[in-house]
């Protein structure tokens, strides 16, 4: 699996956090979450899968509560691995993020995740933006296809 970002620190303790994202195309845009936290970032839409949760229920969740878009037809990507410090929840991660591509088929609502907007952005401008490199890694192999 490819791991992105660095290295695992020594000393450090990481918990296991496995997570499902999305890359949604729809009219030559990408549906991206903006969250606004310590650190603010562009994102793929997505998150943690909860214990006994199959990945897919949690992606048709994660991209509700962030961005109110029901999604269809998801059909996984690939994944990557990264080591991160989670302020949210003052934990080391081990995170083991797999990617999806699907569509974005119909907007319920606004997103339900505190501190979440969703924003329509050009996969050009997502290759940049997106806050970390195994976002981007995906958005820029769905560019190489285009």
């Amino acid at each position: 699996m490819r791991r992105v970002g660095s290295k695992p620190k020594p000393g450090i303790s990481y918990q296991r956090r496995v997570g499902v994202y999305a890359l949604l195309p729809r009219n030559g845009n990408l549906l991206v979450t903006h969250q606004e936290a310590q650190d603010e970032e562009f994102q793929l839409p997505g998150g943690g899968v909860d214990p006994g949760e199959p990945p897919i229920t949690a992606l048709h969740r994660e991209v509700m509560e962030e961005t109110g878009w029901r999604i269809a037809e998801p059909r996984k990507l690939g994944a990557f691995r990264r080591f991160v410090y989670m302020p949210e929840y003052d934990m080391w991660a081990d995170k083991v993020c797999s990617v999806y591509a699907a569509w974005p088929v119909r907007k319920l609502g606004p997103p339900t995740e505190p501190g979440h907007t969703e924003l329509w952005m050009s996969p050009q401008l997502a290759a940049d933006a997106l806050g970390n490199p195994g976002d981007r890694y995906f958005v820029k192999q769905y560019l190489d296809q285009l």
